[in-house]
Protein backbone atom coordinates (compact mmCIF):
# COMPACT_ATOMS: atom_id res chain seq x y z
CA UNK A 1 0.00 0.00 0.00
CA UNK A 2 1.71 3.53 -0.96
CA UNK A 3 1.35 6.12 1.99
CA UNK A 4 1.73 10.12 2.21
CA UNK A 5 2.81 11.16 5.17
CA UNK A 6 3.00 15.10 4.75
CA UNK A 7 2.61 17.93 7.02
CA UNK A 8 1.29 21.38 6.13
CA UNK A 9 1.60 25.17 7.25
CA UNK A 10 0.63 28.86 6.31
CA UNK A 11 3.73 30.79 4.89
CA UNK A 12 5.15 33.67 7.19
CA UNK A 13 7.17 35.50 4.36
CA UNK A 14 8.28 35.54 1.59
CA UNK A 15 12.20 34.50 2.02
CA UNK A 16 11.18 31.24 1.06
CA UNK A 17 11.42 32.69 -2.55
CA UNK A 18 15.53 33.47 -1.99
CA UNK A 19 16.21 29.42 -2.21
CA UNK A 20 13.76 28.18 -4.47
CA UNK A 21 13.62 26.55 -7.72
CA UNK A 22 12.10 28.39 -10.99
CA UNK A 23 8.83 26.59 -9.79
CA UNK A 24 6.10 24.10 -11.73
CA UNK A 25 3.16 25.28 -13.34
CA UNK A 26 0.04 22.63 -11.84
CA UNK A 27 -3.91 22.60 -12.95
CA UNK A 28 -5.44 19.77 -10.98
CA UNK A 29 -9.23 18.76 -10.58
CA UNK A 30 -11.68 16.23 -9.11
CA UNK A 31 -13.09 13.30 -10.70
CA UNK A 32 -14.65 12.38 -7.29
CA UNK A 33 -13.83 14.14 -3.42
CA UNK A 34 -16.32 11.51 -1.91
CA UNK A 35 -16.29 10.38 1.96
CA UNK A 36 -13.75 7.78 1.41
CA UNK A 37 -11.45 8.80 -1.34
CA UNK A 38 -10.82 11.79 -3.62
CA UNK A 39 -9.83 10.94 -7.05
CA UNK A 40 -7.82 13.65 -8.82
CA UNK A 41 -6.35 14.78 -12.24
CA UNK A 42 -3.10 16.57 -12.76
CA UNK A 43 -0.94 18.10 -15.30
CA UNK A 44 2.42 19.06 -13.78
CA UNK A 45 4.15 20.77 -16.53
CA UNK A 46 4.63 18.77 -19.13
CA UNK A 47 3.62 15.41 -17.31
CA UNK A 48 0.07 14.32 -16.23
CA UNK A 49 -1.37 11.89 -13.32
CA UNK A 50 -4.41 10.34 -11.74
CA UNK A 51 -4.58 10.24 -8.40
CA UNK A 52 -6.18 8.45 -5.44
CA UNK A 53 -5.75 9.49 -2.14
CA UNK A 54 -7.61 8.75 1.22
CA UNK A 55 -10.22 11.16 2.74
CA UNK A 56 -8.36 10.55 6.18
CA UNK A 57 -8.03 13.73 8.12
CA UNK A 58 -4.29 14.39 9.28
CA UNK A 59 -0.65 13.84 8.51
CA UNK A 60 -0.44 9.82 7.27
CA UNK A 61 -2.95 9.32 4.23
CA UNK A 62 -3.33 6.30 1.38
CA UNK A 63 -1.92 7.83 -1.95
CA UNK A 64 -2.04 6.13 -5.52
CA UNK A 65 -0.68 7.98 -8.28
CA UNK A 66 -0.25 6.68 -11.96
CA UNK A 67 1.40 8.46 -15.39
CA UNK A 68 -1.61 9.24 -17.89
CA UNK A 69 -1.25 10.53 -21.31
CA UNK A 70 -0.95 14.52 -21.22
CA UNK A 71 -3.98 14.75 -23.49
CA UNK A 72 -5.92 12.66 -21.61
CA UNK A 73 -5.63 14.52 -18.55
CA UNK A 74 -6.61 17.94 -20.69
CA UNK A 75 -9.76 16.21 -21.79
CA UNK A 76 -10.50 14.88 -18.39
CA UNK A 77 -9.59 18.42 -16.44
CA UNK A 78 -11.88 20.49 -19.26
CA UNK A 79 -15.33 18.01 -19.50
CA UNK A 80 -15.25 15.60 -16.57
CA UNK A 81 -13.57 17.56 -13.16
CA UNK A 82 -15.51 19.60 -10.89
CA UNK A 83 -15.21 23.38 -11.29
CA UNK A 84 -13.28 25.64 -9.99
CA UNK A 85 -10.15 23.47 -10.80
CA UNK A 86 -6.67 24.10 -8.81
CA UNK A 87 -3.99 26.30 -10.60
CA UNK A 88 -1.09 26.98 -8.57
CA UNK A 89 3.34 26.76 -8.79
CA UNK A 90 5.01 24.65 -7.08
CA UNK A 91 8.40 25.21 -5.80
CA UNK A 92 10.67 23.03 -4.13
CA UNK A 93 13.14 24.87 -1.40
CA UNK A 94 15.82 22.62 0.60
CA UNK A 95 15.63 23.42 4.07
CA UNK A 96 17.80 20.73 6.46
CA UNK A 97 17.65 17.41 6.00
CA UNK A 98 14.31 17.95 3.41
CA UNK A 99 12.68 19.16 0.45
CA UNK A 100 9.95 21.73 1.35
CA UNK A 101 7.09 22.34 -1.52
CA UNK A 102 5.64 25.70 -1.82
CA UNK A 103 2.29 26.14 -3.59
CA UNK A 104 1.49 29.43 -4.31
CA UNK A 105 -2.04 29.51 -5.41
CA UNK A 106 -3.97 31.81 -8.24
CA UNK A 107 -7.83 31.84 -9.61
CA UNK A 108 -10.16 31.44 -7.28
CA UNK A 109 -7.27 30.31 -4.10
CA UNK A 110 -4.95 33.46 -5.28
CA UNK A 111 -3.67 34.23 -2.29
CA UNK A 112 -2.90 31.39 -0.85
CA UNK A 113 0.58 30.00 -0.15
CA UNK A 114 1.22 26.68 1.73
CA UNK A 115 4.16 25.12 2.46
CA UNK A 116 4.13 20.70 2.75
CA UNK A 117 7.23 18.67 3.71
CA UNK A 118 7.01 14.95 3.39
CA UNK A 119 8.39 12.57 6.24
CA UNK A 120 9.16 8.66 5.72
CA UNK A 121 7.46 8.35 9.46
CA UNK A 122 5.13 10.46 11.76
CA UNK A 123 7.40 11.29 14.08
CA UNK A 124 10.58 12.19 11.95
CA UNK A 125 12.17 15.32 13.25
CA UNK A 126 12.83 18.13 10.77
CA UNK A 127 14.07 21.89 10.79
CA UNK A 128 11.49 24.08 10.59
CA UNK A 129 12.57 27.28 7.76
CA UNK A 130 12.05 30.48 9.39
CA UNK A 131 9.26 31.53 7.08
CA UNK A 132 7.04 28.51 7.88
CA UNK A 133 4.17 29.86 9.85
CA UNK A 134 1.17 28.07 11.93
CA UNK A 135 1.12 24.22 10.91
CA UNK A 136 -2.75 23.41 9.42
CA UNK A 137 -2.20 19.93 8.70
CA UNK A 138 -5.70 18.86 10.64
CA UNK A 139 -7.70 21.61 8.88
CA UNK A 140 -9.61 20.72 5.79
CA UNK A 141 -10.12 23.94 4.80
CA UNK A 142 -6.41 23.49 3.14
CA UNK A 143 -6.89 20.35 1.61
CA UNK A 144 -6.92 20.94 -2.57
CA UNK A 145 -10.07 18.74 -2.41
CA UNK A 146 -11.82 21.08 -0.37
CA UNK A 147 -10.10 24.44 -2.00
CA UNK A 148 -12.35 23.54 -5.52
CA UNK A 149 -15.69 23.73 -3.11
CA UNK A 150 -15.03 26.24 -0.63
CA UNK A 151 -12.06 28.17 -2.81
CA UNK A 152 -9.61 30.75 -0.39
CA UNK A 153 -11.68 33.41 -2.23
CA UNK A 154 -14.79 33.27 -0.39
CA UNK A 155 -13.40 32.55 3.28
CA UNK A 156 -13.60 36.23 4.36
CA UNK A 157 -10.48 36.78 5.39
CA UNK A 158 -9.29 37.57 8.83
Amino acid sequence: MATEIERKFLIKDDSWRDAADSGTRFRQGYLIGAERASVRVRIEGERANINIKSATLGIHRQEFEYPIPLADAQELLDTLCEQPQIEKTRYHVRYGDHLWEVDLFAGDNAGLVVAEVELADENEPFAMPPWVGEEVSHDTRYYNVCLVKHPYSEWGHE
